[in-house]
């Protein structure tokens, strides 16, 4: 039996490529450790209703999901943590006012300041969305997430309102106009300390792999974080081990390193 016992994956970057598919390695990997013991958890930026069909192919369960605001251990709620309303009003007046869209992430659709923008369009293929409608007020206090979209580096500033938030450059080559809208206490990190506490798993025995700046807290809050080799440059500092990248099975190479899998 594994010391470990649970092992925390981010989605895009990480588990899919960047045509959206994912290496046989990878899912062999997830049964492997599964049999030892192991509970596997998603853990990402996206919505949970956007992820179901991966997690039914990976045969996984449990998740984290909206950057933390939501995390799931066989369907039981260990977190779950909207954003204040008046916070979120706040981000779409200065989004308003700067030509700036944004998706807002509800438990159960993609609210979109406009649709049919082709930077809007682009972000919907990239990431493959489906539940997808036009952002009325009415859903402003159920607000899990969101994404600000079509940004310049130097926008980021206008956002910086509140100091309990931060931006988060999304890391897709085609997408790095986008950035997570991040909370300081709510965030994958933050999430995972919580399901290691309803698990009562100790830090030590927690795994986790990520290639964003939205990942840094989460590969704080293991014993063994590990950053792909296709990482944002600045996700090494936070990381213990650094492994191949999303296109060279990386985290079967970073599960090998810890005897988890086979070589």
């Amino acid at each position: 039996m594994s010391t470990y016992q649970v092992l925390f994956l981010d989605i895009d970057g990480t588990i899919l490529k960047p045509d959206h598919t994912y290496d046989p390695s990878t899912k062999e990997a997830i049964g492997q450790v599964q049999k030892k013991g192991l509970e596997v958890f998603l853990a990402t930026g996206r919505p949970l209703h956007e992820i179901r069909d991966l997690a039914m192919e990976l045969n996984v369960h449990s998740f984290i999901g909206y950057n933390g605001a939501l995390a799931l251990y066989k369907e039981e709620a260990a977190v779950n943590e909207p954003m204040k309303k008046e916070t979120v009003l706040q981000f779409l007046e200065i989004a308003r006012k700067n030509d700036h869209e944004m998706v807002l992430y509800t438990s159960e659709k993609n609210y979109f300041t406009s649709i049919d923008t082709p930077v809007v369009q682009h972000f919907i293929e990239m990431f493959q969305l489906k539940q997808n409608e036009l952002f009325t007020e009415e859903v402003a206090d159920q607000i899990l997430g969101a994404t600000l979209i079509n940004l310049t580096a130097e926008d980021q500033k206008l956002y910086h309102f509140d100091p309990t938030y931060h931006l988060s450059q999304v890391n897709v080559e085609a997408l790095l106009h986008c950035y997570d809208v991040i909370r300081d206490r709510v965030n994958k990190g933050g999430a995972i300390h919580k399901v290691l506490e309803v698990l009562k798993i100790p830090k030590e025995n927690a795994i986790a792999f990520g290639d964003g700046m939205n990942d840094k807290e989460m590969l704080q809050a293991v014993g063994e974080g590990f950053a792909m080799g296709n990482a944002h440059p600045d996700l090494y500092q936070y990381a213990k081990h650094k492994t191949t990248s999303v296109t060279e099975s990386g985290i079967a190479n970073g599960l090998k390193i810890l005897h988890l899998i086979e070589e």
